[in-house]
């Protein structure tokens, strides 16, 4: 994820003696291409399993969208238990529902086993319903997961205002097993708590080359250096290129855009987000929002598919805010930024090997700091043992998305009928 005008009120200075140098000709059990919270977990894992492991990172830990993303931790996926049943049957759909139920317990697990120092508030998520239809989908999804014993429970219009603080919804749903954490610290802790375990991680190492030779995988940098590693997991995600021919075809990459007000005044502070809920609504181009541990409401959606290029990109945010919140017109914006996330056609994670030895794992779909912290240890059991039946996901092959190219100016026209389509339902 990239910034824009300002560093993210997060951004701290990175020790360069975190990490160790790469060594050209090294090998390694696993090689990971990505250091976001889903290679850095996979590599976690994989080194508690005995692993030797080595992350390679195109930037720096904590540059991309795992540092810079929502923070907000979400279980589940975009589907409910019922329809994951259907598509999966009984016996796969059955585990998937159980894995989705426990992404966010994974992070918050490791956060207290590993003992990190990630600034957090766990109590919950709310999907705020605009509409009678979102009160409506919000009314079958609690049906579902109380069923399960979530703890979970439909918001009236009062209570929803009540927990937000904001103007304009009809009812929400609450998942109390939902979160708030620092992405960046969280990153940085992973990538800590990994070297503390064995990892290698090397930054600045961009990988331009994978070639497999008698079972053994050569992985060349641009700077010239190679390493040799026995299986191979890309963890790139929406920054996804041409490594692995047809992969980056898959995902669709979107840009979202985030902003954080000043530090709000006591009195607003009360009155908004009280109990520290992260939110998101139920929009077509949604908007959520959270509290950020400095005592800043942090705004983020959907942003123009073109690179910013000046604040006025952030206007609809700025707007989204005080529509929401009056009370924070006059409250300045500090900070804004943007970055890349990656969506599949069908909103579900992709899990791949086109070659034995050889894994990606692509799109997040708004949940990934959940879905990635579970997903990695899910793979590094998978590479350790063999066994499919650790992954949640059934592997895949690599299907490009027809007309790709083309992808970026549909989107973009989907985007503005969205949007034109939010307004009148106001």
């Amino acid at each position: 994820m990239a910034t824009a005008f300002s560093d993210p009120i997060w951004r701290r200075p990175q020790a360069a003696s975190t990490f160790q140098s790469l060594s050209n000709g090294e090998r390694v059990d696993l090689a990971i291409v990505g250091g976001g919270i889903m290679g850095l977990s996979t590599a976690l894992h994989a080194a508690r399993l005995g692993l030797s492991v080595q992350v390679l990172d195109a930037g720096e830990i904590g540059q991309g969208a795992s540092g810079l993303n929502g923070g907000q931790v979400i279980p589940g996926l975009k589907y409910d238990p019922e329809w994951l049943l259907e598509h999966f049957g009984p016996e796969r759909g059955e585990a998937l529902v159980n894995f989705a139920a426990s992404t966010a317990d994974a992070v918050f697990e490791l956060i207290r086993d590993e003992n990190l120092a990630v600034p957090f508030v766990r109590n919950g998520w709310i999907q705020a319903a605009h509409t009678e239809a979102a009160l409506k989908a919000a009314t079958n999804r609690d049906r579902q997961w109380h069923a399960r014993g979530a703890d979970v429970r439909l918001l009236n219009a009062a209570e929803t205002a009540a927990r937000t603080g904001a103007q304009g919804y009809l009812g929400g749903w609450l998942d109390r097993r939902a979160g708030v954490i620092d992405p960046l610290a969280y990153t940085s802790e992973l990538a800590r708590v990994g070297t503390a375990t064995g990892v290698r991680i090397a930054e600045r190492q961009r990988v331009v080359r994978l070639a497999n030779a008698a079972g053994v995988w050569r992985v060349s940098t641009e700077n010239g250096l190679e390493l040799q590693a026995k299986a191979v997991v890309l963890a790139t995600n929406a920054y996804t290129d041409g490594l692995i021919p047809g992969l980056a075809q898959t995902i669709v990459p979107l840009h979202s855009f985030q902003i954080a007000t000043a530090p709000l005044p006591s009195n607003l502070a009360a009155t908004i987000l009280p109990e520290g809920q992260a939110v998101s609504d139920s929009r077509r181009i949604l908007v959520y929002y959270r509290k950020s541990a400095d005592g800043r409401l942090v705004l983020g959606g959907r942003g123009r598919m073109a690179l910013p290029t000046s604040a006025g990109d952030w206007a609809h945010l700025e707007r989204a805010l005080v529509r929401l919140y009056p009370s924070l017109s006059g409250v300045p914006i500090e900070k804004r930024w943007f970055g890349r996330v990656a969506m599949t056609p069908d909103h579900l994670p992709h899990i791949h090997e086109p070659e034995k030895g050889l894994l990606a794992v692509v799109g997040c779909q708004g949940r990934g700091v959940g879905l990635m912290t579970a997903l990695g240890e899910r793979i590094a059991s998978y590479l350790q043992s063999g066994d499919a039946r650790q992954l949640p996901f059934p592997v895949s092959p690599i299907r490009p998305i027809p007309f790709h190219a083309f992808r970026q100016v549909g989107v973009a026209a989907t985007i503005a009928w969205y949007r034109l389509l939010d307004a009148l339902e106001r």
